[in-house]
C-alpha cells in the first residue's frame, strides 16, 4: 500500500472508530501518548516534558506510556511516522516541532495534538485562532514576530562594526508563510540597521558542512541562527564552527549559549515543554483542543557567554551586559 494510501486508510479508521480523549483517564487506564520529535537527540526539552508530566502525577510505565518517534533531523519521514502513532491509537500526540505538528494534523482530524514550540501556529495552518483553536491541534507558541529584529540588534550593539551576517536556517522547518514572514521581518530590520544578510540553508545534518561552507566563502562578520530542531540537534558542530571561524554569534535558544555560544535571545526551550504536559494533562481529563488557547511567549530571555567573547576577542558593552537576563562568566 504506498504511503499516501495508507495515512487516508488511517485518518479514515480514526474518525470512525476513536474514543474520545475524556476517557483516557478512566479508573485504572494508562494513558498512551505518542512523541514526535524531528530530533530525539535534543533530550533537554524532552527531559522538560517529563518532568511537567511527573510534576502532574503521571509516571511513564505506571499510569501513562509513551511511544516515541524520531525523524532525527528530517522533514521527510514526518508524515509516516505520525501516520504509526495514529494506527496504535495513542490519545494525544505530542509534536516537538512544527514540521511535526503538521505532519500529525496531516494524518489525523481526530487525535488531539499539543504542539510544543510553533513560531506563528496560525500562519502555519495549524489553528484558526490563538483564542480558540478549532480543531484538533493545540499547544504553545514559541516566537513573536520581532524576535530575529531583536536578535540582530543585540548583534551589532555587542559586537560594534559588524557589517555583514549570515542567517543559517532550515528551509521547511517552521511552515512556508511562517518562514516569509520570518525572512522578511529579518530583512527589515538589516535594512532599518544598516547591516547586509547572507542567507544560508541546511535542510538536513548532511547539508551542514556544505551551509559551513557558504558562510565562510560569503565573507560574513557574523552569524545568526534560526533555531529549528534540527539545528538545535547540531548546536556543537555550529558553536565549533562559529568559535574556529571567530564569527561573533547570536541565537533564538538558550541552549546553543549553554553549548558555548556567545549569545542567545528567545523563550526558554525548557519552559515551554514543561507547560506542554499540562496540555496533555488537561486533555486526558476531557478539554477539547479546539477550545484550549494557543499560549504566547510571556517573557524573553537575553543571555551574555562572557567566556566565549573572551575566547573571540571581543569586549562586550556594559550596556549589553546591563540588559542581559543571565551572563555566562
Amino acid at each position: 500500500m504506498r504511503r499516501r494510501d495508507f495515512m487516508a486508510w488511517v485518518a479514515a479508521a480514526s474518525a470512525a472508530a476513536w474514543p474520545p480523549a475524556a476517557n483516557a483517564q478512566q479508573a485504572g487506564r494508562v494513558a498512551r501518548l505518542g512523541y514526535l520529535a524531528s530530533n530525539l537527540g535534543n533530550q533537554g526539552p524532552l527531559e522538560a516534558f517529563s518532568q511537567g508530566l511527573r510534576d502532574l502525577g503521571y509516571v511513564e510505565g505506571r499510569n501513562v506510556v509513551i511511544e516515541y518517534r524520531d525523524a532525527q533531523g528530517k522533514l521527510e519521514p514526518l508524515s509516516s511516522l505520525a501516520a504509526e502513532l495514529v494506527a496504535l491509537k495513542v490519545d494525544i500526540i505530542v509534536a516537538s516541532s512544527t514540521a511535526a505538528a503538521l505532519a500529525a494534523k496531516e494524518v489525523t482530524s481526530v487525535v488531539p495534538i499539543v504542539f510544543a514550540t510553533v513560531p506563528d501556529p496560525v500562519a502555519s495552518g495549524l489553528v484558526a485562532s490563538l483564542a480558540r483553536p478549532g480543531g484538533n491541534v493545540t499547544g504553545l507558541s514559541n516566537l513573536n514576530a520581532d524576535l530575529v529584529g531583536k536578535c540582530l540588534e543585540y548583534l551589532t550593539q555587542a559586537v560594534p562594526g559588524v557589517n555583514r551576517v549570515a542567517v543559517l536556517w532550515q528551509p521547511g522547518a517552521f511552515g512556508e508563510r511562517t518562514e516569509k514572514q520570518m525572512l522578511k521581518a529579518a530583512e527589515v530590520a538589516a535594512g532599518t540597521l544598516g547591516i547586509q544578510l547572507k542567507f544560508v540553508e541546511a535542510r538536513a545534518p548532511a547539508d551542514i558542512d556544505k551551509a559551513f561552507a557558504d558562510i565562510t566563502g560569503a565573507g560574513v562578520d557574523a552569524l545568526t541562527v534560526l533555531v529549528s530542531g534540527m539545528l538545535l540537534g547540531e548546536r556543537k558542530r555550529i558553536v565549533d564552527f562559529a568559535a574556529q571561524r571567530r564569527l561573533p554569534a547570536i541565537y533564538t535558544f538558550r541552549e546553543l549559549v549553554d553549548a558555548g555560544g556567545l549569545m542567545s535571545y528567545g523563550v526558554s526551550l525548557a519552559d515551554l515543554f514543561r507547560r506542554a504536559a499540562s496540555y496533555v494533562d488537561k486533555i486526558l481529563k476531557g478539554a477539547k483542543p479546539a477550545e484550549l488557547p494557543v499560549e504566547q511567549p510571556i517573557k524573553h530571555e537575553f543571555v551574555v557567554n562572557l567566556k566565549t567573547a573572551k575566547a573571540l576577542g571581543l569586549t562586550v558593552p556594559p550596556t549589553i551586559i546591563a540588559r542581559a537576563d543571565e551572563v555566562v562568566e
